[in-house]
């Protein structure tokens, strides 16, 4: 983080207030919230994918922070109602399914990027954009096809930074064959 010019911060996001999260945006030109949990506690959960993402949105409002992004996952829309709430992925699909909704009520230049199952692949800086649920051309992508690196979303994530594209607006992505830039204007 230092060697790109920015002053890194160490927080806890999971029990950092509203205040804390304010002062510590501070100055920033956007909020990139990409925190997750990491699943096996429900608890945990939701206090990251949810409460903090919550407490984000509000500390980037009284920072003066109008631009955020948020990093969600491709079918957010639409598992939180077709899951089980016992079936183990269903809280991370509600806290994020909750933290998306809450977000677009906002007056926030949001972006809500939604990638498919995460992979350790080099970006590739080329995908294919889905529709609200995560389909493609209709139909939930097969499961080689649902994938993209991590390395892509960070260059997503750059490049709605850097061109303020897709503001208000959702983006669910997978690997594929059209460069960022043109996929997402």
């Amino acid at each position: 983080i230092s060697a790109t010019g920015a002053t890194p911060i160490v927080l806890d996001i999971e029990n950092a207030g509203v205040e804390q999260l304010a002062e510590a945006f501070s100055g920033a030109h956007s909020i990139v919230f990409s925190a997750g949990a990491g699943g096996g506690n429900k608890e945990r959960t939701r206090a990251v994918d949810f409460d903090a993402a919550v407490r984000s949105m509000e500390a980037a409002k009284q920072a003066g922070v109008s631009r955020f992004v948020m990093v969600s996952y491709s079918r957010a829309l639409v598992d939180v109602d077709n899951l089980d709430p016992e079936n183990s992925f269903y809280t991370y699909a509600k806290a994020k399914h909750d933290a998306d909704a809450v977000l677009r009520e906002t007056d926030l230049d949001y972006t809500i990027l939604g990638p498919g199952a995460l992979t350790l692949d080099p970006a590739s800086k080329k995908i294919t954009i889905a529709d609200e649920t995560g389909n493609i051309d209709g139909k939930a992508p097969e499961a080689e096809n649902g994938k993209v690196s991590r390395e892509n979303v960070a260059e997503v994530i750059t490049h709605v930074v850097d061109t303020e594209a897709a503001q208000r607006s959702t983006v669910n992505f997978y690997d594929g064959s059209t460069a960022i830039a043109e996929a997402i204007s």
